[in-house]
């Protein structure tokens, strides 16, 4: 519709005032086709935009049905939860750890023969020890951080950015090695009930992360609905399990069937360093346990009171099923098996061929995949927490359709897969790796810990909460003397790989955070230098037209350049010699006052020369409103962008890097 023009349609209308440079006009629309609306002068809301193409509705139906319609932000809900549905929902992770800790002690001490498993009681009792040490020091650090206290925050906020990133960098390798682990063992414990399905255990891991990220892309949240049954079912089976394996050695239950598993001839001798590395790998019993801490703000009130409480009862639980495993895999002298595993091995002693063993199996592979879950909440969470302070993407922060945070969901499911390849879906492979970040980032909370008591006294001594301090400190050695052993007993076991990553991640933190730092001092501007700027802008524009031919599309181009601009000068890059010379007669045959230039290219080049020229007239004509109008026709139908050179789109990426330089594109849309 032409300026001045007003629309015959019976319709309401919305006048949308816009401006050019000497040129007033105002545009009549039906406000039905547009998906806005005024709710008061000079703001609107948007509604969802549905595209107009064929395959733009196919994506968008296809995109619905695996991830749902889109919400709008208020439609974000937060549920407040009880004590006895926050254990469910937080404790999935630290439970689920029960399912292969003790196997991996066992793994360890194997290799010095079945004579070494005196040490795995000791060595089971020392881990519950240490598990006691923080749930202890995490029940402090819920008390000084009542709405939530995630470990880079805090290590950010008491000891400083560096190792703020260093507790970062930690927790965004445990969650991807949280997801590879729990997926693992979920996956072993169905083979271990349907040996079958061992040779197919890759695929199906990648079958559940797959599935894990588009439930979560869907915005599945932390919902004690749908983690209560499995969590407690767990509780109840391995419970059930354990007091039935104490029963049959007091001889009060059913006899066990003694299961024959080969051993292989001892390979290494027995020695303190095996017991520690035996040590590092059963630790691994503790991981999720700071899940709780971090969630604080999904308690109903008082919400600090409340989150100590279920930690509290989550330690009990989890210490009395670790230890329960533990003590019955050492009596009953269970080994561990590639294709069983030692969950599986103590159920069909106790009750072989029962359908209570299918339950086990069913629910330990339940709360595993539950557990790898935790996962998907926490990686986008601390992903959205680093881009809010510049050290990932923006990417990270934007919520998607589903009011999940997709980036982070997408670069946790893409990462797990290529590590569950890697590792050909073995936990026993994958484990090595996970506890160097788990330890590390206890360390540096537990020590972060330190530093706020002691501050919070304000160099008082007789304000300082010693209570509070002395557990943390207790904390903050212990912990680091565990990531010390982790790090030396597993380093040439996978442990390098993580030492190496941790850095490289932290690495990658600072040059974006300086990218981004770099870019808002360059854009940053003074209320007072603005003003002053505006001033020296100078009131002539230029515009340069580069065309291919005399055409619609380049009509359409030069008209908008005349609008916007004093100065305009048409450049053709003549890659034959004829076709310059033709476009010259049109020009003149046209009438066309508009300058001219023509480029010969005797390389049948069209970028390069196309840059050089428009360049050499930006310094030429000079000043900072220098204009490049391209012009670009769009097809009906995408395929149909296959056969085109795409030129107008190469040339705005070239001009891009000259400084000074604006770059409108002009569009001219086919029809069919």
């Amino acid at each position: 519709m032409e300026a001045g023009e007003t629309s015959s349609s019976s319709r309401k209308s919305t006048s949308i005032p816009g401006t050019h440079p000497g040129d007033r006009f105002i545009r009549h629309v039906a406000s039905s086709d547009l998906p806005i609306r005024e709710v008061e002068p000079g703001r609107f809301i948007a509604e969802l935009v549905e595209p107009a193409s064929v395959w733009g509705k196919t994506w968008v139906r296809l995109r619905r049905a695996l991830i749902g319609r889109p919400l709008r932000t208020a439609e974000a809900a937060h549920e407040r939860i009880g004590k006895a549905k926050a254990l469910a929902v937080f404790s999935s992770d630290a439970l689920s750890s029960t399912a292969y800790a003790t196997e991996e002690i066992l793994r360890v001490l194997v290799l010095a023969g079945t004579a070494a498993y005196a040490f795995v009681q000791p060595i089971g009792l020392a881990i519950v020890l240490l598990l006691a040490i923080v749930v202890f020091s995490y029940r402090q650090t819920i008390r000084a951080y009542p709405h939530g206290g995630v470990t880079y925050i805090v290590t950010k906020d008491n000891l400083g950015i560096a190792p703020g990133l260093l507790a970062a960098g930690a927790l965004l390798s445990d969650y991807v090695l949280t997801v590879a682990v729990s997926i693992s063992a979920g996956v072993a414990a169905m083979t271990s009930a349907f040996p079958s399905l061992y040779p197919y255990r890759v695929e199906l891991a990648v079958a559940a992360i797959v599935l894990l990220t588009v439930a979560n892309l869907r915005g599945v949240r932390e919902s004690a609905t749908i983690f209560m049954l499995p969590t407690y079912a767990f509780i109840v089976s391995i419970g059930a399990l354990i007091l039935l394996g104490l029963a049959s050695l007091a001889g009060l239950g059913p006899q066990p069937h003694p299961i024959h598993t080969e051993v292989s001839p001892p390979s290494s001798p027995l020695t303190l360093f095996l017991i520690l590395r035996a040590f590092a790998s059963g630790s691994t019993a503790l991981t999720g346990v700071e899940a709780i801490a971090d969630g604080v703000p999904a308690f109903k009130e008082p919400q600090a009171d409340n989150a100590r409480t279920t930690l509290l009862a989550m330690g009990l639980i989890l210490a009395f099923l670790f230890s329960g495993i533990t003590f019955l895999s050492y009596h009953f002298r269970l080994v561990p098996n590639e294709r069983e595993t030692i969950v599986s091995q103590l159920a069909r002693t106790l009750v072989d061929g029962s359908p209570f063993y299918y339950v086990v199996q069913a629910v330990t592979a339940s709360i595993l995949f539950l557990a790898a879950n935790t996962a998907f909440a926490d990686f986008p969470r601390l992903g959205y927490f680093l881009a809010r302070d510049r050290f990932l993407p923006r990417q990270f922060r934007f919520q998607g359709d589903r009011l999940a945070f997709s980036t982070g969901i997408l670069t946790l499911g893409a990462l797990t897969i290529l590590l569950v390849i890697a590792r050909h879906a073995s936990a026993a492979a994958l484990i090595p790796l996970y506890a160097v970040g788990v330890f590390t980032a206890f360390t540096l909370s537990q020590t972060s810990m330190v530093v706020h008591w002691w501050r919070s006294a304000q160099g008082e001594l007789r304000r300082v909460p010693w209570h509070s301090l002395v557990i943390n400190a207790i904390g903050a050695v212990v912990t680091g003397i565990v990531t010390v052993v982790v790090i030396v007993t597993k380093f040439t076991h996978g442990a390098w790989i993580v030492i190496l990553l941790i850095p490289a991640l932290i690495g990658m933190m600072l040059a974006i955070h300086r990218h981004y730092v770099s870019v808002a001092e360059q854009l940053r501007i003074s209320s007072e230098e603005a003003r002053h700027r505006l001033r020296l802008l100078p009131r002539r524009s230029v515009a340069i037209v580069p065309i291919a031919s005399l055409n619609r599309a380049s009509l359409t181009a030069l008209a908008y350049a005349r609008v916007i601009a004093d100065d305009v000068t048409a450049v053709h890059v003549a890659t034959e010699p004829e076709t310059g010379q033709t476009l010259q007669q049109r020009w003149r045959e046209a009438g066309l006052t508009i300058p001219l230039v023509i480029v010969d290219s005797p390389y049948r080049e069209l970028l390069g020369p196309l840059v050089a020229v428009i360049e050499k007239l930006h310094r030429e004509k000079g000043g900072p409103l220098i204009t490049v109008v391209i012009p670009e026709f769009v097809p009906v139908h995408w395929w149909e962008r296959l056969l085109h050179t795409q030129t107008a789109w190469r040339l705005r990426r070239a001009l891009a890097q000259i400084p000074d330089l604006a770059i409108t594109m002009v569009p001219y849309h086919l029809r069919d």
